[in-house]
């Protein structure tokens, strides 16, 4: 296939679309995030990058704290709405019908609608040109409970996460092309996670669902 050559531009495609929510309990605010991954297993690490001129830049820069609030297809036009609006002039938990839930460590609060919500204490600042980053040590990690399975295995997959990629928002569907290490998987263990599966009525190993 021919390629066609482009100026540099951020084409890292998709990318997750969280809500960032900081402040506190009674002053908080909402933004909504497409920079943002993990940087560090042991310990967990994550990052956000704020644009200098965003009302909850100044926030995090004081604070030192924020939670990472995962979308799904049911909040996507709340995640746009957080992007597309300033919480200098409106709160965005009321506006986007959004509840504030009280975290376990950060004074922040989390997005109780959000599946999965990881509490966020910034350690180090990269001044980067139009944004700012702030990585920071995942403090404490909230799940909904409907996304275990029997054995305590988080299943994402039903939570109907969104991405952002190139202007638009897209639901990540559930269809499996394979579970990581199945290129290599020895066949002694491909029998094994088939049977288990099988056990379950489920399907084999890198099988689609």
């Amino acid at each position: 296939m021919e390629k066609r050559t482009i100026k540099p531009t951020t084409m890292v495609c998709p990318l997750p679309a969280v809500m960032a929510s900081c402040g506190t309990m009674e002053a908080s605010n909402i933004i909504t995030i497409e920079w943002t991954g993990i940087i560090c297993t042991d310990p967990p690490r994550t990052y956000i990058s704020i644009a200098k001129q965003r009302y909850s830049h100044d926030i995090v820069e004081n604070t030192g704290e924020f939670v990472i609030n995962l979308t799904n297809k049911d909040l996507a036009r709340a995640t746009d709405f957080c992007g597309c609006t300033t919480g200098a002039k409106i709160d965005k938990f009321s506006e986007a019908g959004l509840t504030k839930a009280a975290a376990d460590i950060v004074a922040c609060p989390m997005i109780a609608e959000a599946p999965v919500n990881l509490e966020c204490r910034v350690f180090k600042v990269e001044r980067l040109g139009s944004h700012d980053m702030y990585m920071a040590d995942i403090v404490a990690v909230h799940v909904n409970e409907d996304l275990f399975d029997e054995d305590g295995r988080i299943c994402l997959e039903r939570a109907g996460l969104i991405v952002y990629s190139h202007g638009h928002y897209h639901e990540l569907k559930r269809e499996s092309l394979g579970r990581f290490g199945w290129s290599v998987m020895k066949p002694k263990t491909r029998k094994r996670l088939a049977s288990k599966a099988a056990g379950r009525g489920g399907k084999k190993p890198g099988q689609k669902k």
